[in-house]
C-alpha cells in the first residue's frame, strides 16, 4: 500500500473538515428559514391590513351621505316645460336635495294639461345618444308649444367603459352642475355632450372639455367650471344610480332600471325604436290621448 504523502491531510483531518462544513451549511439554511418565515408573516401581516383597508372603504362609501343634491333637481332629475307664448323652456326651481335626505318624485298629477316624458341616461351611453338624437328636435319644439315636460335624470351605469377616468359620473356630475347654477340652459348642454359623446373604451372627455362645451351651450356661471373641477355632485349621482338600479322607477310601474335610456310617458315605459323619431311621437300621441 502506498501510503499518503507526508505533507497532506490525514484520512481524520479530512472527516473533520467535513463535519464542520456540514454544521455551517445547517446553520445558514436554519437562518434562511428562519428570515423567510419572517418575510411570510410580514407579507400576511400587509395582506391582512390591505383586505380591512378595502373593507373598510366599502363600508364608508356605503354609508356616507349621498348628498347634498343640486338645486332644481328635487325629483332626483331636471324637469323642463315650456311656455307656448314666449316659447321659452325653462327648469323648474326647486330647492337642493339635503345631504342624506331621498328626493322627492314630480307630482304628474298636477301636470295634468302636459305629455310628462321622463328619462333616465347616461351620457357615454350609445343607445341615449341614439335616442336624444332622433328625438331632441321634436321634443324640444313640444316644449316650446308647452305640450310636454321633459324631465331628465343624468346617471351613471358605464364609468367600468371610460379606462378608469369615471366619465359617466363626471359627465352627470357636469350636467348637474347646470342644473344647479344655470337650469335654464340645460337642454342644450344635455345636446352638447350627446352631440360630442365620446366613444366606449376610450377616457371620455376631460374637465375642460366638458367645461369647455358647457359654456358654448351657454351656461356661462363662473360656478359651474368649479363645480365640474370639484366633483361637488359625484355623491349624488352615484346615490341616484343605486336608486335607479334598485328600486321602483317614480310614476311608472318599472320595478328598477335595467338599462339605458329607460323613457317613460305619462308613466308606461317606450319600448319602440330609439332611432325613428315617428314612432316615438306616436307613441307620445298615444299616450296624450288615452
Amino acid at each position: 500500500m502506498t501510503p499518503p504523502p507526508a505533507n497532506g491531510p490525514s484520512k481524520r483531518d479530512r472527516r473533520e473538515e467535513a463535519r464542520e462544513k456540514a454544521r455551517v451549511a445547517r446553520e445558514a439554511a436554519a437562518r434562511k428559514h428562519r428570515r423567510n418565515r419572517v418575510f411570510l408573516m410580514g407579507g400576511i401581516g400587509l395582506g391582512i391590513l390591505a383586505v380591512f383597508g378595502v373593507i373598510a372603504l366599502v363600508i364608508f362609501t356605503s354609508i356616507r351621505p349621498a348628498g347634498p343634491g343640486p338645486q332644481n333637481m328635487a325629483s332626483g332629475g331636471v324637469l323642463l316645460q315650456g311656455n307656448a307664448t314666449t316659447s321659452k323652456i325653462t327648469a323648474v326651481k326647486t330647492a337642493a336635495v339635503e345631504a342624506g335626505a331621498k328626493p322627492v318624485a314630480t307630482n304628474q298629477k298636477k301636470l295634468d294639461k302636459t305629455v310628462n316624458i321622463t328619462v333616465y341616461l347616461d351620457y357615454e351611453c350609445p343607445y341615449c345618444n341614439q335616442f336624444e338624437t332622433a328625438n331632441e328636435a321634436q321634443i324640444k319644439t313640444w316644449l316650446q308649444k308647452g305640450a310636454v315636460t321633459y324631465e331628465v335624470h343624468p346617471i351613471s351605469i358605464l364609468d367600468a367603459s371610460s379606462q378608469g377616468t369615471k366619465y359617466s359620473t363626471r359627465s352627470a356630475n357636469a350636467a348637474m352642475c347646470v342644473a344647479n347654477y344655470d337650469p335654464d340652459d340645460f337642454l342644450a348642454v344635455n345636446t352638447s355632450f350627446f352631440k360630442n359623446q365620446p366613444a366606449e373604451q376610450t377616457p371620455g372627455l376631460t374637465d375642460d372639455k366638458l367645461i369647455s362645451l358647457v359654456k358654448a351651450a351657454g351656461a356661462t356661471s363662473s360656478k359651474v367650471a368649479s363645480c365640474i373641477r370639484a366633483g361637488t355632485f359625484e355623491d349624488f349621482v352615484s346615490s341616484q344610480t343605486k336608486a335607479a338600479l334598485g328600486s321602483k322607477l317614480p310614476n311608472s310601474s318599472i320595478e328598477k332600471l335595467t338599462g339605458t335610456p329607460t323613457v317613460i310617458v305619462n308613466g308606461k315605459q317606450y319600448s319602440g325604436s330609439l332611432t325613428d323619431a315617428a314612432t316615438f311621437a306616436s307613441f307620445v300621441s298615444s299616450q296624450a290621448t288615452s
